[in-house]
């Protein structure tokens, strides 16, 4: 008699921030090369979807061609999107606590500013400031240079998932906690980002910390981020979500996510000729990569290679797209494969494990302290009453 089979272990804390943060950047490594194109050109340049580590667009002429050039996108290379989530680790590291607008000015700007990395993209090293692109400038130009409130520096940037891209961290540190995790992810992304950017970077957090809630699945995910979402971003999450349960694999789902995200979207058809209302401030519209990556959640029913393909032959963001829903699959326990781990890790020059050993450390620290503060805060209360 054949022996039954025992059902997985339910993943630990560490196994949820480490699929997480390294499932984040191999789905946004995977989606660099092939971001801001159709799926239809994606079909037509690799022959069929992506389904793996593929190479620049256009070949070794990567160095010149636009609208790419000067950065190697592709080949396991990340992205800004993983230099700027690696960056909000370090600044957990060095508060270990909680965090808010002051620590971004205080922490992550003088980083960009400041510390020479090796840059995957650019093939040397070089201060991230040099990769990052304008929206993310802005916090330097912002804070750095007009000494605006770092609470308020957001305003007037364009409204994008620039903010979004970078939260899992967030949503890790309040890994069960949708709500904490939300208003932790509006206050640091004030320093960045307005409107329904900064929306999404608190939706997005919520969804990281939901998803690693023992017993989460997909769903509970998106009902956690329809729990907090506002405006145009919990319209599009709902409809884009209804739409994504209709469907069990990607490839039927692409075109009927696109057209379901497009009343919310305000960049338009051409991703690379946005409209004249792109990226605006509104209480209507959305981010199209948030609503996305919890789409692709559904459809893979959390498998984290069938999220991240998914995402990934989306085209358009898809490298953030990928980012998205490789951070929420993994955070609710789902495996990245360790080819395309290893591959990235190697390409890029990074440790991917370092900065997950580093934020699992904090935030057992931080959920210590939040355990005494809560405690005190019942004891006074108990003494008032």
């Amino acid at each position: 008699m054949t022996p039954i089979a025992s059902a997985p272990a339910p993943a630990t804390l560490e196994e949820r921030i480490t699929r997480s943060l390294v499932g984040a950047a191999v789905g946004d490594a995977l989606g660099g090369p092939v971001e801001g194109y159709s799926p239809e050109q994606i079909t037509e340049r690799h022959g069929g979807r992506v389904h793996g580590i593929v190479g620049p667009w256009n070949a070794d002429a990567w160095r010149t061609a636009r609208p790419v050039a000067p950065y190697h996108k592709g080949d396991g290379h990340v992205t800004d999107d993983t230099l700027m989530t690696h960056a909000l680790v370090r600044v957990y590291a060095t508060v270990r606590d909680h965090l808010d607008a002051y620590a971004i000015a205080g922490h992550l700007v003088p980083d960009l500013m400041t510390t020479p990395r090796w840059i995957p993209e650019l093939e040397a090293e070089a201060l991230p400031l040099q990769r990052i692109f304008l929206a993310e400038k802005w916090l330097v130009a912002r804070i750095h240079y007009g000494h605006i409130d770092p609470r308020e520096a957001g305003t007037g940037n364009i409204v994008n998932c620039g903010a979004a891209m970078y939260m899992a961290p967030v949503g890790l540190v309040n890994a069960a906690n949708p709500a904490g995790a939300y208003a932790e992810a509006l206050d640091i992304a004030g320093a960045h980002q307005s409107s329904y950017g900064r929306e999404a970077a608190g939706v997005l957090a919520a969804g990281v910390a939901a998803a690693c809630t023992p017993g989460a699945t997909p769903d509970s995910v998106v009902e956690a981020c329809l729990a907090v979402a506002k405006d145009g971003t919990r319209a599009a999450i709902e409809t884009v979500c209804d739409t994504a349960t209709r469907y069990s694999d990607f490839e039927s789902a692409l075109r009927p996510l696109r057209e379901a995200v497009a009343p919310y979207d305000t960049v338009g058809p051409d991703y690379r000729a946005p409209s004249l209302g792109a990226r605006r401030p509104s209480r209507v519209h959305s981010i199209e990569e948030l609503p996305i990556a919890l789409g692709m959640l559904l459809i893979s029913r959390g498998d984290y290679r069938h999220a991240v393909l998914g995402s990934v032959n989306y085209g358009r963001d898809c490298d953030s797209i990928a980012t998205m829903s490789g951070a929420l699959a993994g955070a609710l326990g789902s495996e990245v494969p360790s080819d395309w781990a290893k591959t990235v890790a190697e390409s890029s020059r990074l440790d991917l494990h370092a900065p997950a050993t580093t934020l699992t450390e904090v935030t057992r620290e931080i959920f210590e302290r939040d355990v005494r503060r809560t405690r005190a805060h019942e004891a006074a209360y108990a003494e008032l009453s």
